[in-house]
């Protein structure tokens, strides 16, 4: 899952550095040049939806999810035991199931595309798909070993 989680954050990081270029060409073009970018914002939404998808299952492979500590922290032990593994198993499954939502619909929308580039949704789904399908795995792969009790979001 390491490799996984390395090629899933080198690309996050290049469709960052798009996510900020592609407005501020935009700006710089209209400023200095006069013209345009035709379709920049709905390149940068669709930018934004694929970074928010395929980061997902990073933060989640990282265990930094955002938790609420301290009804955990009020438990005794063995119950936090259990509390760990119900919330990964739950998290999998809800995951799982977006993410199954997510492929039935690309393929009711395999015909639909954005207004202006014309970008196909099944990209925006396809994100979407992506990160639920391998954030759910990671979830799986946790219910063996529940995450750590101390986690660095809290």
């Amino acid at each position: 899952m390491s490799i996984v989680r390395k090629l899933l954050a080198g690309f996050c990081v290049l469709v960052l550095v798009a996510l900020v270029a592609v407005p501020f060409i935009q700006v710089v073009m209209r400023d200095l040049v006069g013209a345009a970018i035709v379709g920049a914002e709905e390149l940068t939404r669709f930018l934004l939806i694929v970074l928010v998808f395929t980061a997902f299952p990073v933060v989640v492979m990282q265990h930094e999810n955002i938790v609420m500590a301290e009804f955990r922290e009020a438990l005794p032990p063995r119950l936090r035991q259990a509390l760990a593994f119900l919330i990964t198993l739950s998290a999998a499954l809800a995951a799982g199931f977006i993410a199954y939502v997510a492929w039935i619909t690309i393929f009711k929308n395999l015909n639909n595309a954005t207004p202006t580039l014309k970008i196909p949704f099944w990209l925006f789904l396809g994100s979407t798909f992506l990160g639920f399908a391998l954030a759910a795995l990671a979830h799986l792969l946790d219910t063996r070993h529940p995450p750590r009790e101390e986690t660095t979001v809290l």
